[in-house]
């Protein structure tokens, strides 16, 4: 089984490119599939990222408890941002937190994650409304619109491939929109600096399957 005892240095992170990140997640996630992930000296961790941090990456993903974003990609203290938010889309706060992330802190990787089952999805597709929750699942709505004109059959949460496909064009939409509206992130990616990338996570089966 892997061991990890020392967190990513300046110099470690400076000498990584979004290729290599990426394909660390995507191992990542095999070694979590197969329940091979590292033995982590948190202790260690802890102790050498007080001063500092340099994380590799930073996942947008959704709130949902079933989908732990360090687990999921085998990483621990010291390796990646995080924005959280129902249905794993941006505004300007996570826009904000991209921005520092990459171009302040040096992160290689934007990484959105949507899941299989994603009630907030479920919840745009049936037009729920519910006090700040209502604002909240607008975000959302693109997508859903996306869809109606690319499956057949109910238009609601009922319809598996209508709400299948409402969570992979949620995500491709963000990253869109992460690129329309961030002049700094789009650049850095047109540079080679960052990759923006996007995937869906199966809670059925761990997997993360890349778009």
């Amino acid at each position: 089984m892997p061991y990890r005892n020392k967190a990513i240095t300046k110099d470690a992170q400076d000498k990584l490119t979004p290729m290599i990140v990426l394909q660390d997640f995507i191992e990542g996630n095999s070694r979590f599939i197969r329940d091979e992930v590292h033995s982590i000296d948190h202790k260690a961790l802890i102790t050498q990222t007080t001063d500092s941090q340099h994380p590799k990456a930073i996942v947008l993903s959704c709130i949902d408890s079933r989908v732990p974003v360090e687990l999921i990609f085998d990483q621990t203290i010291g390796d990646i941002f995080v924005a959280r938010v129902a249905g794993n889309f941006e505004n300007t706060d996570i826009l904000g937190s991209m921005e520092y992330s990459c171009k302040v802190a040096g992160s290689k990787l934007v990484f959105v994650l949507g899941h299989e089952s994603c009630g907030a999805v479920k919840a745009a597709c049936d037009h729920v409304e519910l006090g700040n929750i209502t604002s909240m699942l607008s975000n959302i709505q693109p997508a859903v619109k996306k869809s109606e004109s690319e499956i057949s059959g109910e238009y609601n949460s009922s319809n598996t491939e209508f709400l299948n496909k409402t969570i992979e064009n949620n995500v491709k939409l963000t990253i869109d929109r992460i690129r329309e509206k961030s002049p700094i992130l789009k650049e850095m990616e047109q540079n080679g600096e960052i990759k923006i990338v996007g995937g869906v996570y199966h809670i059925s089966s761990g997997k993360v399957s890349m778009l």
